[in-house]
């Protein structure tokens, strides 16, 4: 019962971040029984590489041994991008030995506030598309700021160019994310956790399992439209328990596993579906999607195209609840188109998940810009003749 349909990606993890986040969706597609996902990591430091779990050893590229003898190159995102450019047929090499077979979309994921992922992504983008036709997305993570004035500098300059050279920039702000009183080092398992449930569902969503395949499908070509205009995306995402669901399978369903045990354990009294008809649950629950923490906290109003995905138990779907959601999702957006389908899966939960595309407000990447506008200036002058130097000019994202 394993066809897939589901989105088959190609997952680069760049730098230290990248590196994790990718060995984790491995883990995740292992866990699940998938096939949906290929990957490489890539980094200039030996360390970190042998670090990983999940991922083939053949899988794990260091570049830079030359020059920086595989200890890595700190937080200097100019030696990250050129290091990456010099060795860029190294990487490619990788690719290939790996095989993009019927690869849908590449999805280069990096920490942007650091020296290798920050500095080398935006040139392996503009490589990737030079030579191939498959979207190139990239998954980045912004570093909160007690990181330092540094790595915010860094993740400004590297998303000014992202944003230029990939098909979409998707951001998951750790900011937002980390616990009052928690370190960042403390939390980076969980927000690793956190990103790979969200984008783990999201790109599954198609598979054809026990419970066959829903009525109003979310594909590739779905989640390819919905982020085909560029810019910056955030996604939201909600669940609730069923109250009187079948029971479960011992080890648990598919759709269980890729939400978690310990997501499932920590659900509140709240957080049950209980009391409304299924139409309402759907539209309620697409709406805390929306309205709640999301990847990037940004103003949804502003976004310019959507995608809502509902999974969970064939009884508690509904398309008439989905069908609301997405026009609920339409009037709140600045753009008019919204996708969405739903997703059957053997569970005592349903998820909703909302992909905001090309959003033109989000605080938090004003506020980086305007903190690397004054790192820029009380810093030294970045040598001039670097063909290959970031996006200095630090101009506003969003028109």
């Amino acid at each position: 019962y394993n066809w897939c349909t589901s989105m088959k990606v190609f997952f680069i993890g760049f730098g230290q971040a990248g590196g994790k986040i990718v060995d984790r969706f491995i883990e995740f597609d292992n866990r699940t029984n998938g096939s949906s996902f290929r990957a490489i990591a890539v980094n200039t430091a030996r360390t970190d590489l042998m670090g990983l779990q999940h991922l083939n050893f053949e899988d794990r590229v260091l570049i830079g041994q030359t020059s920086v003898k595989g200890h890595g190159v700190g937080t200097d995102n100019d030696t990250g991008a050129q290091i990456t450019f010099d060795e860029i047929d190294i990487i490619m090499n990788a690719i290939d030995r790996k095989g993009i077979g019927d690869t849908e979309a590449f999805i280069i994921v990096s920490g942007l506030g650091g020296g290798t992922g920050s500095g080398g992504s935006p040139v392996l983008a503009r490589h990737l598309k030079k030579i191939y036709k498959e979207p190139v997305y990239v998954l980045g993570i912004l570093p909160a700021p007690e990181e330092g004035r540094l790595y915010s500098y860094n993740a400004a300059r590297s998303l000014a160019t992202l944003v230029k050279e990939a098909d979409n920039v998707i951001l998951f702000d750790n900011s937002a994310w980390k616990n009052e009183g928690e370190s960042i080092k403390g939390a980076f398992d969980r927000l690793n956790d956190e990103i790979v449930r969200r984008f783990g569902l999201l790109f599954r969503a198609g598979e054809i399992g026990q419970l066959g395949i829903g009525e109003m499908v979310v594909d590739s070509s779905e989640i390819i439209n919905t982020l085909r205009g560029g810019g910056i995306s955030s996604v939201g995402y909600a669940i609730s328990e069923v109250i009187n669901s079948a029971p479960v399978e011992k080890d648990r369903s598919f759709f269980d596993r890729i939400i978690g045990r310990k997501q499932i354990e920590e659900r509140r009294p709240e957080d049950k579906l209980l009391g409304e008809d299924k139409t309402s649950r759907i539209l309620s629950l697409v709406r805390r999607a929306m309205l709640g923490r999301l990847t990037l906290p940004c103003e949804y109003t502003t976004t310019s195209r959507a995608l809502v995905l509902v999974a969970g138990p064939p009884d508690d779907l509904d398309r008439k609840g989905i069908e609301k959601a997405k026009s609920w999702v339409e009037e709140n957006i600045a753009g008019v188109e919204v996708r969405g389908g739903d997703y059957p899966a053997q569970s005592r939960y349903v998820a909703a998940v909302v992909l905001l595309a090309s959003i033109a407000d989000a605080p938090r990447v004003t506020n980086l810009l305007e903190i690397a506008k004054e790192t820029k200036a009380t810093s030294e002058r970045i040598d001039e003749e670097n063909v290959l130097k970031l996006d200095e000019s630090i101009e506003p994202l969003f028109e």
